[in-house]
This record gives C-alpha cells, structure tokens and sequence, in this order.
C-alpha cells in the first residue's frame, strides 16, 4: 500500500512538473499614472497564454505569469505598447498614445 501511494504521489508530481514547465514569471516596467492605465494594461493581457497579469500604479512594474509555450515575453511587450503604454523593450506609437485620456499621459505630463 505504501508503494503504490508512493508510486501515485511520483506520478502526480512528474505530470505537474510537466504542466508547470512553460510557464514563467515575470516583471516588466510599464509606464502609466492611473487606475484606468491599470485598467487598460491589464484587459489587454487578458490574451492566450497569459495566466496572470498585475500592474502597480506606484512602481509602475507589471507582474505576468505566462505559459512561454504559447506567448512570448516579446509579444507581452508589443501588446502593452498595442493600448499606448511604452514598456521598457517596447515604444507605443505616437497615434496611439495621442488618444490616451489626459491623466493617463505619462511622456509629457507631470501628474504626481
């Protein structure tokens, strides 16, 4: 009895291992001001691959956890800059980040 529950908790372990390897956690630096740039950031990461997305206004650090065999770092970057939030690999276009609400322009504008 006590070898096949060892034997159960091997297997159970081993296939979670297997489950668990392509994902990745992460930090990034976002640049934003508000709970709509969280907002904003946040919705746009609601994408196929990631698992968890937090971004904290104050340190402007977006938090991932992401499988790597579905999403690459890269394209985390190029979806935040996609909404108008540069990140620290990635610029959003200018156009892009025209459109932004005044209290989310963080390039021109001291908001503090």
């Amino acid at each position: 009895m006590k070898t096949t529950i060892f034997t159960l908790s091997i297997a159970f372990f081993i296939v979670t291992a297997r489950a668990q390897s392509g994902t990745v956690a992460t930090s990034i630096k976002v640049f934003g001001n508000c709970a709509m740039c969280k907002a904003r950031i946040e919705k746009v990461l609601d994408y196929k691959g990631i698992k968890q997305a937090q971004w904290n206004t104050k340190t402007k650090q977006l938090d991932v956890v992401y499988n790597a065999d579905k999403i690459t770092e890269q394209k985390i970057h190029e979806l935040v800059a996609s909404v108008g939030h540069d990140t620290e690999k990635v610029k959003a276009k200018d156009e892009v980040y025209a459109l932004l609400p005044f209290c989310c322009l963080y390039r021109d504008h001291d908001h503090q």
